[in-house]
């Protein structure tokens, strides 16, 4: 008999994260409207900086130096109390690592992001689902759920892939329902797609207490998926041991280069964000216009949609016929959401054709 290594039984247990698709069933490429991307591209000053920085034989700053302060200049913060990871996965998982490991758990809302079943896992944490509240986190179910073996609360803010919001009160209720031990883990990935006003106060709770820690990426409205930068914000202690652990050269040259130029053109992301709010709100309405027919939007804050397919057209019928007409589209059925697509935000133009498929296949459906 061969004999060969044998993971841990924890890892075993994981589903490798499943990106969004970008390719038909037949190979086409499609418009792809699976990952939440910025439709608008990123801001032109960084992508200037992006050709201007690549010197790929020199190590980048493995401290971010210079995105540390810009990220605190921008939001009032101080760059010690700061770290960047290769994209904002890393220091979830990192969170994770950090704090719960055998013996321990993990607690999230159903219908959370994947990656936090997968970071409780991967340290050998037991992953907990609480109850959700029409597809959003439920604070009290959430408290309910808590346990002596509790360590890390995971809760995305505006969440994905659902779009809900919890506002500032609700927050700070589920933290002061928390031990001070546990981590509360506030994953802010969609919150530079908010108004000033709906701010959900993480920050301000990471100010002020040892057990909170705000994360956030270059990713979603900065555009700058393809460089995975991201960065999280806590008290020393939670810095200095994600800092123990993460990678010693975790952002590229270049993408901390992008990412302190693209903070600085706020322009670029308020267009970003005015226009997924006007085409969102359009999308929204043509859906909402079809509840005839079974179909509702979860209010979203963020810049996707999920649709609920609740009558006769099924969501994989649905999920078939919008890759026909050239899009690709977010179907989740391994996270519960069978019924259900996850469709960002693009140009008026895709949305508008994305919305006429759906009436199509609705009205056929009967």
């Amino acid at each position: 008999m061969t004999e060969s290594p044998t993971p841990k039984p924890w890892i075993e247990g994981i589903h490798a994260y499943t990106p969004g698709k970008s390719r038909a069933a037949d190979g086409r490429e499609l418009v792809k409207l699976s990952a939440n991307e910025n439709p608008l591209g990123c801001s032109p000053r960084a992508l200037v900086a992006l050709g201007e920085a690549r010197n790929p034989a020199r190590y980048p700053d493995p401290d971010a130096r210079h995105l540390r302060k810009a990220i605190g200049a921008l939001h009032g913060l101080d760059p010690d109390r700061i770290v960047c990871g290769t994209g904002s996965d890393e220091l979830l998982n990192l969170a994770a690592q950090g704090y719960a490991g055998p013996g321990d758990e993990v607690l999230f809302s159903r219908y959370s992001f994947s990656v936090y079943h997968i970071a409780a896992r991967r340290c050998g944490a037991t992953p907990v689902e609480a109850p959700d509240a029409d597809y959003g986190a439920d604070v009290d179910a959430l408290l309910a759920a808590v346990t002596d073996r509790t360590r890390v609360v995971f809760l995305a803010n505006p969440n994905n892939p659902t779009g809900t919001f919890l506002p500032r009160g609700e927050v700070e209720r589920l933290h002061s329902g928390l031990a001070p031990d546990v981590l509360l883990v506030i994953d802010q990935a969609y919150a530079e797609y908010l108004g000033p006003e709906e701010s959900d106060g993480g920050l301000e709770l990471a100010a002020r207490h040892a057990n909170v820690l705000v994360t956030r990426t270059f990713s979603k409205i900065y555009g700058l998926a393809g460089e995975r930068i991201g960065w999280a914000n806590g008290a020393p202690g939670l810095i200095a041991t994600l800092n123990r652990i993460r990678g010693p050269f975790n952002v590229t040259n270049s993408g901390q280069a992008a990412a302190e130029t693209a903070l600085a053109d706020q322009d670029f992301v308020a267009r970003s964000r005015a226009a997924n709010q006007t085409e969102r709100t359009r999308f929204v309405e043509q859906v909402e216009a079809l509840g005839n027919h079974g179909l509702r939007a979860v209010p979203s804050k963020a810049n996707f949609v999920l649709v609920l397919f609740e009558g006769a057209l099924p969501a994989e019928t649905a999920l078939n016929a919008i890759a026909q007409a050239g899009y690709a589209v977010r179907h989740l059925p391994g996270q519960g959401l069978g019924e259900a697509l996850r469709i960002t935000i693009g140009t008026r133009e895709q949305m508008d054709e994305i919305a006429a498929v759906l009436r199509r296949e609705a009205e056929a459906a009967g």
